[in-house]
């Protein structure tokens, strides 16, 4: 049974999570549909792609991900299906896709939409459903679209660098409340090269070791460790990092935001390391 996977903007708050999930099985009702999340924040690029691409290589090779995020950032022409490591994406053109993959997908084809159909979610829905159906079926991208599209691109957030110092950004908080900062310890470790190091946070906050598990600290004290997707993770044991601290998650779309409100954002939005 092929395997689809789900995530979304969308919350679930009312009839449209279920909705999609039955156009899919209307379209083919062996899909096996696997919720990944449904509670992204709205216009959160960097959010959604660490979440899609931390989810994603998880799965075997063959199944397909359905991604329904800022589907109408601008008004859509057209949705990409890719093809990368043997995984199917579905998604807008809204540059998204190059954020997950943090490179160009390696197939990628325009999937036709109706000039003379209301472009809504579940049309939307539809026109993927098709397509998964087709990859299922092992009918090629390039027989699905016009494989000539040239496609939006954005990059990844990544990390700011310096001889002695990195600079991150908080691109995820979890359900503990625990922060993510976008630091990879494949990153962390080139740029420390053996030195000692500080991480800084609200000015005043060090942590100045990497711990295994919470359980390294006393209950209640502050540590770093780097988590299950091998990003830099500020936590409390036992309590809530971004509630007690003031920790804000970054957004691209308040990163747009008037210049003063900015700097005071960014202020609880930034993780540094200072190496020695």
């Amino acid at each position: 049974m092929p395997i689809l996977t789900l995530t979304t903007d969308i919350g679930q708050h009312d009839f449209l999570v279920g909705a999609v999930k039955g156009q899919l099985l209307q379209a083919d009702s062996l899909f096996t549909i696997v919720d990944i999340t449904h509670q992204l924040s709205p216009f959160n690029y960097p959010q959604a792609a660490y979440v899609c691409r931390n989810a994603i290589k998880n799965f075997p090779t063959g199944t397909c991900h359905l991604v329904l995020v800022n589907l109408f950032d601008e008004k859509p022409e057209h949705l990409l299906l890719a093809e990368h490591n043997g995984h199917f994406i579905g998604c807008a053109d809204n540059g998204l896709l190059t954020m997950i993959l943090e490179e160009l997908p390696q197939k990628v084809t325009a999937l036709a939409l109706d000039k003379n159909h209301q472009k809504n979610t579940l049309y939307c829905t539809t026109v993927f459903a098709k397509a998964f159906t087709e990859v299922a079926n092992g009918k090629a991208l390039e027989q699905m679209g016009d494989s000539a599209v040239s496609i939006q691109v954005k990059n990844p957030l990544r990390a700011l660098l310096g001889n002695n110092w990195m600079e991150g950004q908080i691109i995820f908080i979890d359900n503990f409340e625990n922060v993510i900062v976008n630091i990879t310890r494949e990153e962390f470790e080139e740029q420390r090269k053996g030195r000692s190091f500080k991480i800084i946070f609200k000015r005043d906050e060090v942590i100045e070791k990497i711990s295994d598990t919470y359980a390294d600290v006393e209950e209640g004290e502050k540590l770093a460790l780097f988590n299950s997707a091998a990003y830099l993770e500020i936590a409390i044991n036992k309590g809530n990092a971004a509630g007690l601290f003031g920790l804000q998650g970054f957004s691209e779309k308040q990163n747009q935001a008037q210049h003063q409100y900015l700097i005071n954002r960014l202020f609880y939005q930034t993780v540094k390391v200072y190496f020695e």
